[in-house]
């Protein structure tokens, strides 16, 4: 029976990650999954799922294709003749049901859809650290570890197994036997190994749709870095004329207006890396989304020298997006291909809008690495 049950719980999860791949672009482009996002899972809402039965009718009521009308004629028609004409139903409508689906998962079918490659991680994939876990209780062990809870109740009970606890005068006196201690076991700890910086223009040209894509592509380039890595640091940079970390709360919902420099976001991510992420034991993905619009032609020549210089050099990928906007100009993803057109390090995308955020992804990590 047990066998059975596996069998089927196997063949509905099939069934419902080929629904997820079937709908996955409309997903994505409308954020659900993440608005359904629990600890490590997702909430996916699909149509219900409904049994099939029988049901008997009354006697004499006639079978299929008994009662009026002439052989030929169809079935299924209102009183007027045409198909849905008629009186209002009383029959529920379809249901959603939201299927709970790991990240993990998630993650699997996000790259078979964009048949992403795998990514050979660097440095400390094969470090870890060691942590020590409390998993039990034992009857020996240092006194600083002594659990004085289950020392009590060991302690009441041989009292009264052996008729020496008086309840007039609850005196409760441990002995050695009745000490009981915590134990724990040493476990191999996965260290940090890849890090994203996740830059963002959040000047005035950049709106609340612009900022929603940003979001969303996010979630999505997370849960699929976070997949190839044993652990992942997201740290998360705003800019208009000058730049910043902020958390990320901040970073989604910050709204801000005035000019753009986007060299000040370079700048910070270029320290941030020297300061804290040493290349040959990070794996660094530099994330930047902005609609184009820089301050003046001096500043892109800035960034330019910045990422030859500061930034390219020590990251596995530099990714550029560009979010479409009625206000930006559009300027400075022309300005990259113009520099750095061959250069395999940089990769850039065009957002026009939520339904392009699929084949941003599939732009930014296409290429493994």
């Amino acid at each position: 029976m047990s066998q059975r049950i596996d069998l089927d719980h196997g063949r509905f999860r099939q069934i419902i990650r080929g629904k997820i791949k079937q709908h996955l672009r409309k997903y994505i482009s409308q954020g659900e999954m993440i608005a359904r996002k629990g600890n490590d899972k997702v909430a996916i809402p699909l149509p219900s799922v409904d049994i099939p039965h029988f049901k008997f009718g009354d006697k004499q009521s006639g079978g299929v294709g008994q009662g009026e009308g002439q052989p030929g004629d169809p079935l299924g028609q209102g009183k007027d003749g045409k198909p849905g004409a008629g009186e209002a139903g009383d029959r529920p409508g379809e249901h959603l049901t939201d299927i709970e689906v790991s990240l993990q998962e998630l993650a699997e079918i996000m790259s078979e859809e964009l048949a992403l490659p795998r990514i050979l991680p660097k440095g400390t994939e094969k470090i870890v650290s060691l942590k020590d876990k409390y998993t039990g209780i034992r009857s020996t062990g240092p006194e600083s570890l002594r659990h004085f809870r289950r020392t009590f109740k060991q302690a009441l009970r041989r009292q009264i197994s052996t008729s020496t606890y008086d309840p007039k005068n609850p005196v409760i006196v441990p002995i050695r036997d009745d000490k009981r201690y915590r134990s724990w076991k040493t476990l191999p700890e996965p260290q940090a190994n890849a890090v994203i910086i996740y830059m963002m223009d959040v000047s005035g040209s950049m709106g609340d749709e612009q900022k929603e894509i940003v979001r969303i592509e996010s979630f999505w380039i997370d849960t699929w870095l976070r997949s190839q890595y044993h652990g992942i640091e997201s740290r998360y940079i705003i800019h208009d004329a000058m730049a910043k970390e902020v958390d990320r709360d901040t970073f989604f919902k910050t709204r801000e207006s005035g000019g753009t420099m986007i060299s000040s976001a370079y700048k910070l991510c270029a320290k941030m890396i020297e300061d804290e992420y040493p290349p040959d034991l990070w794996n660094i993905y530099p994330f930047h989304f902005s609609d184009g619009d820089n301050w003046s032609v001096d500043d892109t020549v800035t960034c330019v020298e910045l990422l030859k210089t500061k930034i390219l050099p020590f990251v596995n990928l530099f990714a550029y997006g560009q979010v479409e906007s009625p206000y930006g100009s559009g300027q400075f993803i022309k300005d990259l291909g113009e520099h750095f057109d061959e250069d395999e390090r940089v990769v850039t995308s065009e957002i026009k809008g939520k339904d392009a955020i699929m084949d941003s992804i599939k732009d930014f990590l296409g290429k493994g690495k």
